[in-house]
């Protein structure tokens, strides 16, 4: 079976074996035989975060199907219930299960399609929420020593869309928690983001019902060609093909004034200095960091929806410039082939380096 049936972008060649455990005991024992027989290896879940390239993969692909949800009450205080849910969990399986038991604390993650396991690899986020806000650890098979081990969401230095099993830690993951919060009156956490609260009609800050978070965030990511549909050729993609960039406010300042900017982290906290003294800059003092909006960058380097090279079968979406799809037959080169050219352009306009967000086997981005 060719990667390009088990990947949204629908690109990548065949693997030289595809194993497909569904119990933890087998993927483990599985991992440690083809690790010992020292293969290339790739481990797959949902395959809509992966860009696979054309030619064969020369190795195992180890696509991690293990199904189940634990649930431990009285977890975290009397309203926390902490989930243990197995990695080849359909995400928003997950997600719909929580809001159905209501269980707050993941339902603005709604639509993000992949498993579990994926999860905390990207830290990922959407519409104010981060999976770093309810993690509380996952089990994992180290590949450097071979042993199962429980990491807790503080070791794993979690980031924006990254963490430390992203820059290098290698292995398996088995098993995530998740402590959630039990609402008795089905609201939601307070929404934290102005494009939802806006489709909701409240303010940001207010309480929803766990389900219209949920309706809304659907209907929301579906118009942006966001939510898998066989019947919507902007969903066969990798979602947001970079990340938002991050830079100093200082740089940030130099942008059109209509750039979106947010700041990232605390800021600084005033200090009274004695008339006459000259404050020493604390060693904790940094340059405050500030989020650009990647498709506004996109969009003003001259590239639109819908935008595609001259003979090419990928475009970008045709309703977000963040997502590059295929629009049938496509290759992972005519892919990469696009995404070079829009990082080129943005660097050209403005200086900045678009940072791909999909995984890459067997290509370079």
């Amino acid at each position: 079976m060719k990667l390009s049936e088990l990947t949204t972008m629908r690109v990548g060649g065949e693997p030289r074996q595809l194993v497909t455990p569904t119990t933890t005991d087998d993927l483990v024992a599985i991992a440690l035989d083809v690790w010992s027989d020292g293969d290339d290896w790739f481990v797959l879940g949902g395959g809509s975060n992966v860009i696979a390239g054309d030619d064969p993969f020369d190795g195992t692909v180890i696509r991690v199907a293990t199904r189940g949800i634990r649930r431990i009450d009285d977890e975290g205080g009397a309203d926390g219930v902490r989930l243990v849910v197995h990695a080849g969990e359909n995400w928003d399986d997950l997600v719909a299960y929580a809001v159905a038991n209501g269980l707050a604390g993941i339902e603005a993650l709604s639509g993000i399609p992949g498993t579990v396991g994926a999860a905390p690899i990207q830290n990922i986020g959407a519409y104010g929420q981060e999976l770093a806000s309810s993690l509380a650890a996952i089990d994992f098979l180290d590949y450097e020593s071979g042993e199962c081990e429980r990491i807790t969401a503080a070791d794993l230095a979690l980031g924006y869309r990254t963490s430390s099993l992203k820059r290098g830690k290698q292995g398996i993951v088995l098993s995530v928690e998740l402590l959630l919060i039990h609402t008795a009156d089905g609201l939601s956490l307070p929404i934290a983001y102005d494009q939802l609260a806006s489709a909701l009609g409240v303010e940001v800050g207010k309480r929803v019902p766990l389900k219209a978070v949920r309706d809304a965030v659907l209907t929301v990511r579906a118009s942006k060609g966001m939510v898998l549909d066989p019947a919507d050729a902007d969903s066969t993609s990798a979602g947001s093909f970079f990340t938002n960039p991050i830079v100093g406010e200082n740089f940030a300042r130099g942008l059109p004034v209509d750039a979106p900017r947010w700041p990232v982290g605390d800021e600084q906290s005033d200090r009274v200095v004695a008339l006459g003294e000259v404050p020493a800059i604390p060693p904790s003092f940094e340059e405050r960091r500030v989020k650009l909006s990647a498709a506004w960058l996109i969009e003003r380097s001259g590239i639109r929806r819908g935008f595609s090279l001259p003979g090419s079968r990928a475009a970008i979406s045709s309703k977000h410039t963040l997502a590059i799809t295929n629009r049938g037959g496509a290759t992972a080169a005519e892919v990469i082939e696009l995404a070079r050219f829009v990082q080129t352009r943005v660097l050209s306009e403005f200086g900045v380096v678009l940072v791909p967000e999909p995984v890459f086997l067997g290509v370079y981005g």
